[in-house]
């Protein structure tokens, strides 16, 4: 049975559920009449998400409160795609960014941001593609961004970790689609999720149009893995921004970005 056909007895795992894309792929998916693995740091938010999906579809729910930056946050999900029912699809949604340049940062921040953006994708997903590729059957939706395609926030890390992420789940597409499993990217621009506020970010110089709803962005990814596209990216315009960051000069890119995490020189310095 293929991704696009979900059944009562089909399961997805989806982490960081407790806010923005992530909830909006749990509610959707539970709608569909799958069964989930939720995952997120935050138990008690995390069973309260569970408790509300139950009631209102009638769907199993599993929860498993991780921090996907540590290592043994990422083995006990691995445990979970591994072994139960088997797990369909797999969303690898958590993810952070910083609010200070990389000059202002700190190497344990550092490599936390590359621990859960890179490192925890790549565990997941090979976890996941086993089982999969054996039963001929399953896909992977990274959650990447549109600021992967290029230098947009000048002092920032969180570009070049979404760039790995996109880069990765292409080439691993390619080799496991002959198998019947389909890897995808999931690239949105501004989403409407609260995760700026969280990490400190301040948006209040972005422009009401660019924002997107995560459920429209979740409808698209869904739509666009069921075409069988390796890259989704949600919404025209920012269709016509990834194309200007693929293939505009770097010079007007450098005018184009300044750095909103402060241009100061190290902590501390």
């Amino acid at each position: 049975m293929s991704p696009e056909n979900p059944a009562t007895e089909r399961w997805a795992l989806v982490t960081g559920v407790t806010a923005g894309i992530g909830e909006a792929f749990a509610r959707r998916l539970a709608a569909e009449g799958r069964h989930l693995v939720l995952v997120a740091r935050d138990a008690a938010r995390l069973d309260e998400v569970a408790a509300e999906l139950t009631g209102r579809h009638g769907r199993r729910v599993e929860t498993i409160p991780a921090d996907l930056s540590t290592d043994d946050g990422c083995a006990r999900v691995e445990g979970r795609l591994t072994d139960g029912d088997p797990v369909d699809l797999l969303v690898n949604n958590a993810g952070i960014s910083l609010d200070r340049s990389f000059l202002r940062s700190t190497v344990e921040d550092e490599a936390r941001l590359l621990r859960l953006n890179v490192h925890a994708v790549m565990r997941l997903t090979l976890a996941a593609l086993g089982p999969m590729t054996r039963r001929g059957d399953g896909a992977v939706i990274n959650v990447s961004s549109v600021a992967g395609f290029g230098p947009v926030m000048p002092g920032s890390t969180y570009p070049a970790s979404k760039a790995w992420v996109t880069s990765f789940s292409e080439s691993v597409d390619l080799s496991v689609r002959p198998l019947g499993v389909r890897v995808m990217a999931l690239c949105p621009g501004y989403t409407d999720t609260g995760y700026h506020e969280r990490n400190g970010i301040d948006m209040s110089g972005t422009p009401g149009w660019m924002w997107l709803r995560a459920d429209d962005v979740v409808a698209e990814a869904l739509r666009d893995l069921r075409k069988g596209k390796q890259v989704s990216v949600p919404d025209w315009k920012y269709k016509l921004a990834v194309a200007g960051l693929r293939h505009a000069p770097r010079r007007l890119l450098r005018l184009a970005y300044r750095d909103r995490r402060g241009q100061g020189g190290p902590a501390g310095g």
